[in-house]
């Protein structure tokens, strides 16, 4: 957690400001737990390509999501955002101690290995050393397959019910799927699909994909 100094909310409610990006995994993980959660937060979307000052002035890494807090401190990574709104309100148990060494475990595997390679396969010109079908045949070895052997005899990651894990890690899979989606149909995935699809179907999911006007300074400040 990054701690600045005392910065204005600037927002006429004094809600935290969560500067995002709608279709970001990142964003779209800390939208999830901030909505479950029941916090409300000012939500600003954001154009990468043309960043606000204020976006700026809050985080020098300039990358969404970041959540500026009334007191002045800063989250600027996904996870300690999504720990701050279920620390708040955790209506569905998304947070257990006793889970915590395993999901983890789970979410280091999706952010670094599986998510290298999932950019690689996304943006393969960029990366012709390789195929993109090698890059995708990389990515499903480190994560698709064995998520679908966890998936066969449960509907979700670590349990019957959604935890950290599954919300932290299904915007990531859903941005693989979308690579080529008829790959992914008949890929021999079917626990896999029916999980992710379970989430990006619920009411929640839909809820925080909401399209927003970027937002400009002046602007009337959207709830989110």
């Amino acid at each position: 957690m990054k701690i600045l100094p005392m910065l204005s909310s600037s927002t006429p409610s004094g809600l935290p400001v969560l500067y995002s990006f709608r279709r970001c995994p990142y964003a779209i993980r800390a939208r999830l737990a901030i909505k479950v959660s029941g916090v409300r937060v000012a939500l600003r979307e954001v154009v990468l390509r043309d960043k606000p000052a204020a976006l700026l002035q809050a985080s020098s890494k300039a990358t969404v999501p970041v959540l500026q807090l009334p007191d002045g401190r800063v989250l600027e990574q996904s996870l300690d955002i999504m720990r701050w709104a279920l620390e708040q309100h955790d209506p569905q148990g998304w947070l257990r101690l006793q889970e915590q060494e395993e999901v983890l475990a789970l979410i280091d595997l999706n952010d670094g290995p599986f998510k290298q390679a999932l950019d690689r396969y996304k943006y393969a010109p960029r990366h012709p050393e390789r195929p993109a079908s090698a890059w995708r045949d990389e990515a499903a070895e480190l994560m698709l397959a064995p998520l679908n052997a966890r998936l066969a005899d449960r509907p979700f990651l670590l349990r019957d019910t959604p935890s950290l894990a599954d919300m932290a890690i299904a915007p990531f899979i859903r941005q693989f799927a979308a690579v080529e989606p008829g790959w992914f149909e008949s890929a021999p995935f079917e626990s896999l699909r029916a999980w992710l699809n379970r989430i990006v179907s619920s009411e929640l999911f839909d809820a925080v994909m909401t399209k927003f006007t970027p937002w400009q300074p002046g602007d009337t400040e959207t709830t989110f």
